[in-house]
Order: structure tokens, then C-alpha cells, then sequence
């Protein structure tokens, strides 16, 4: 573990995905962030509006251009997030056992019990369903559906609520109808401006997945695709929640609407099986919601964040997000660098957890060759695997691995690089491809200081895992000292 110190202060293994929002509303404020550890930036429609996430794809890109390293940015759908309307006041107290009415047709709130509400439940929900308003402050379940826009429920104890606040319905079936006009737009607005990834909110079933990437390649997007598990349906059944790894290109674990659909005490399970399956299928896993929380007004984190955080990178998880810490917190440069610093001493003393089962990644001969360059680079103390790829499937095979060594990568297509800067342990470079396009660029790092030399080695140790691209894609492991 020690040898690998002098690399570990260079290359974090877990990556860091930051969102945009308010806090870090400046090209010098993204421009910090990206320079202190941010490996992806992710914008969230759920707010802002097409002219300020246009502002943010440009500052990103500039930073990451001005660094020298690919950025992934990253389009979060809202998807169905059902919210009541504008409330009278913007407050009314609700009481145990209150009937309450929610109806779609209602334009404005009389400051009675009967609430407008954005999205149409009636066409949705069942008698005796649950129904959790405001971050589940206020419990009820549906009663009775009055019309085609209307449902009664009732109240299961006494709170408030407020316009706009969401609700959460754990036992309600959308029935693959989780595509709603809102990202219809936003989809055709954000392909013309290549998102590298489009995460997909509440998530039931891999269908799900594969209506958004038809949609998708229908409109010419080679955009790769996050499901973001939350819903309870998506996590009761362990073989249904591996279909859903399967179908999609990387995985939220979305701990925030997941604690509310299925039950907080679920989580930290659900956590490690979305990790190990990810792991086991070569998918990238980003694990989010309150991993620093305290530090939206704090300075430091709290040790309970510092030991979810070591955990998830203990785990193997490939990408640890941060959420109010970025768009509305006082502290987002210094967030950035405490998760940067509790990654980097967690992977330098501690090994990561194994998974029950090898990686199983697209192709067969990529996880074997990617298993057997893993070992020889151990047993041989190399410095650094170097991946030669066009599509990306090498280094996403290799980092499935989890070598205790950094993973640089390089390719063609800037757009492989961007979304392979989310991977496991992965640096890409883009340079055009020749058949020792590998073993140049270590050269070029090392002259750079970029690779730098392990304590007793006279040169550079390097594992590259290549192929010719016109012939058979990847098929050899070759060992350079450069």
C-alpha cells in the first residue's frame, strides 16, 4: 500500500461529481472546484433556466480546457417530481386526521383543504396507497378517488405544509410513464448541446432505461444513461434491481427520495448492493445525498459524513456526489477539498471490500485481459496501467478491476474521455491513435513530471493494455520501462 502513496497524492481512485448551482454562480468559482478535485459537473433541471445552464456548460468547459483534463457534465432530468402548487400564505397547518383534497384542476388555492397539485394522481393511485407531502413531514394515504383530477386522503398526523413541496408515493405504479413533457423538452434542448450522461429520476423498472436510450439514438445522441434508483419498487427484488444495473450505463444511488419511498434503514444495504452489482458489470456507481451535508454551514464535516464517505470508497464505489454543498452551501471550495482529503487517506490505508462474484462487463475477453493486466501489474510493481481505447470499453473493463494503481487512458474521441473521467482510477487523455499511442503518452507524462518515478525504480513501470482497433479491438498486455 505504501509504494503507491507518491501516486495516490496525484490520482484519487473515487472521483468527485460536484452540481452547479447559486454557490458557484462564476466561471472562477468552477474554475476553483474543478482545479481542487471536481471530476463532474452536474446540472439539475429540476431549477435554472436554459440561458443559466448554457452560462455553467461554458465555464465548465473553459475550466476544463484551461486544466487540461476531461470533465464529464452531466444533465439530471427532474422527471415525475410531484409537488403541490402555490399554497395560500404559503403555509397551512394540517391536523391528524384532516381529509384532505388534491386536484389537478385547481388553479388557485382558496385556503381550504382541497390543494392544487402539478401532476394528475387520479389517473395514478389506488385506495389505501400511501402518500408522503413535504420530505414526509405529513403522512396520509388515498381514501377516495373523487373525479379524474381530484383524490381525497387522509392526514396521519398533525404538521404543515408549504407551496411547491413534494410528495412521495412508494407503493404507486407509474407504469413507465416517467418521461414527463418537461424532460421530453429538456432532452431535445440538452442533445444539441452533448451532454456526455442524462440521469434518469425515479427509475422503477430497466424498460425505463431502454425508453430513454431509444429516445436517445433516435435523435442521433450517443449520451450514456444514469439511473437514479430511489422508488421503492426499483429495490424490493435483488434480481430486478440487477436488471436495471444491466440496462444502464451508471447508477445514483439516491439516498435522499429512496429513505423517504422505502425507509431510511434500508439505504446503507441498498448502497452496498448497487456498488457490488456496478462493480460486478463493469457500470459506474455515484454514490449521493448529504455525503457532506453539514457543510453546507459548516467549514468541516461531521465525522459521521468522513466515515460515510471513507465507506463508499472502501466499498469500491466509483463516484461520490455532492448536492446542496455546491449550488447553495457557504463552504463549496472547501467541501470539494475535505472530500478530496478523505478519499485520498482512505484508499491509501485500506484496501477495497471484494465483490462476491468476478466482473462480468459487455465483453468476456476484455474482463480477462483486464483481470491478467491487473495481476501482472501488481506482482510486477508497476507504476500505471495505460489503456488504449476508441469506445472506452477497455478502461471501463479495467477499472472493474480496482487496481491499487492509477489507470490512464487514452483515446481519439473527447467525448470517451469526458465520460470516462467519472470511471474508477481513470485519467484520459485524448491523442490521436496509433498503434503505441499508449507508450507515448507515458513518455510524455513522465517528461512532464505528470508519472513520477517510485522510490527505488530508475524508470517507469508501465502495463499497457492495447490492440489494433482495425483488427480485433483489444487483445494484448504488453510491460514497458520507459
Amino acid at each position: 500500500m505504501v509504494k503507491y502513496e507518491y501516486m495516490s497524492k496525484l490520482f484519487k481512485r473515487t472521483k468527485i461529481l460536484a452540481t452547479i448551482g447559486p454557490a458557484v454562480d462564476s466561471a472562477e468559482k468552477i474554475e476553483e472546484i474543478i482545479m481542487a478535485g471536481v471530476n463532474g459537473c452536474r446540472l439539475n433541471f429540476s431549477h435554472g433556466t436554459y440561458e443559466k445552464m448554457d452560462e455553467f456548460i461554458s465555464w465548465i468547459r473553459q475550466a476544463a480546457e484551461k486544466k487540461g483534463r476531461a470533465i464529464t457534465i452531466l444533465q439530471d432530468l427532474q422527471g415525475p417530481k410531484i409537488r403541490l402548487g402555490q399554497i395560500q400564505n404559503n403555509h397551512h397547518d394540517i391536523a391528524e386526521g384532516d381529509e384532505i383534497i388534491l386536484d389537478y384542476a385547481m388553479k388557485e388555492h382558496d385556503g381550504s383543504l382541497t390543494f392544487p397539485i402539478q401532476y394528475n394522481l387520479a389517473e395514478k393511485v389506488k385506495v389505501g396507497e400511501p402518500i408522503y407531502i413535504f420530505d414526509g413531514k405529513i403522512r396520509t394515504h388515498v381514501t377516495e378517488i373523487l373525479s379524474d383530477t381530484a383524490i381525497k386522503l387522509v392526514a396521519e398526523n398533525s404538521g404543515f405544509i408549504m407551496s411547491n413541496k413534494g410528495l412521495n408515493l412508494p407503493d404507486t405504479d407509474f407504469g413507465g410513464d416517467i418521461l414527463t413533457p418537461k424532460d421530453l423538452a429538456d432532452i431535445e434542448w440538452g442533445i444539441s448541446r452533448d451532454f456526455d450522461y442524462v440521469a434518469l429520476s425515479f427509475v422503477q423498472c430497466a424498460d425505463d432505461i431502454e425508453q430513454l436510450r431509444s429516445l436517445l439514438r433516435s435523435k442521433g445522441s450517443s449520451a450514456k444513461i444514469i439511473a437514479k434508483i430511489e422508488t421503492k419498487k426499483a429495490v424490493e427484488d435483488d434480481a430486478y434491481l440487477e436488471k436495471i444495473v444491466e440496462a444502464s450505463d451508471a447508477i445514483m444511488v439516491a439516498r435522499g427520495d429512496m429513505a423517504y419511498e422505502a425507509g431510511a434503514e434500508i439505504v446503507p444495504i441498498v448502497q452496498r448492493k448497487l456498488v457490488n452489482f456496478c462493480r460486478k458489470h463493469a457500470k459506474i456507481c455515484i454514490v449521493a445525498t448529504q455525503t457532506m451535508g453539514s457543510m453546507v454551514d459548516s467549514p468541516i464535516p461531521t465525522r459521521a459524513e468522513v466515515s460515510d464517505v471513507a465507506n463508499a470508497v472502501i466499498q469500491g464505489a466509483d463516484v461520490v456526489m455532492l448536492s446542496d454543498e455546491t449550488t447553495n452551501g457557504k463552504y463549496p471550495l472547501e467541501t470539494v477539498k475535505e472530500l478530496k482529503k478523505i478519499i485520498l487517506y482512505t484508499q491509501n490505508h485500506s484496501t477495497v471490500a471484494p465483490i462476491p462474484e468476478d466482473p462480468q462487463g459487455d465483453n468476456p475477453n476484455y474482463d480477462a485481459l483486464s483481470e491478467a493486466a491487473a495481476s501482472l501489474a501488481e506482482r510486477l510493481e508497476a507504476d500505471v496501467i495505460i489503456c488504449q481505447t476508441a469506445s472506452g470499453a477497455t478502461a471501463r473493463a479495467m477499472a472493474s478491476q480496482r487496481p491499487n494503481l492509477p489507470i490512464i487512458t487514452v483515446t481519439g474521441d473527447q467525448r470517451v474521455a469526458n465520460q470516462l473521467a467519472l470511471t474508477y482510477a481513470n485519467s484520459a487523455f485524448v491523442r490521436p491513435y496509433s498503434v503505441n499511442c499508449g507508450v507515448d503518452l507515458a513518455r510524455e507524462l513522465k517528461a512532464s513530471g505528470y508519472l513520477q518515478l517510485a522510490e527505488g525504480h530508475d524508470r517507469l513501470r508501465v502495463v499497457v493494455v492495447s490492440g489494433d482497433r482495425d483488427v480485433a479491438g483489444t487483445d494484448t498486455i504488453k510491460l514497458r520501462e520507459i
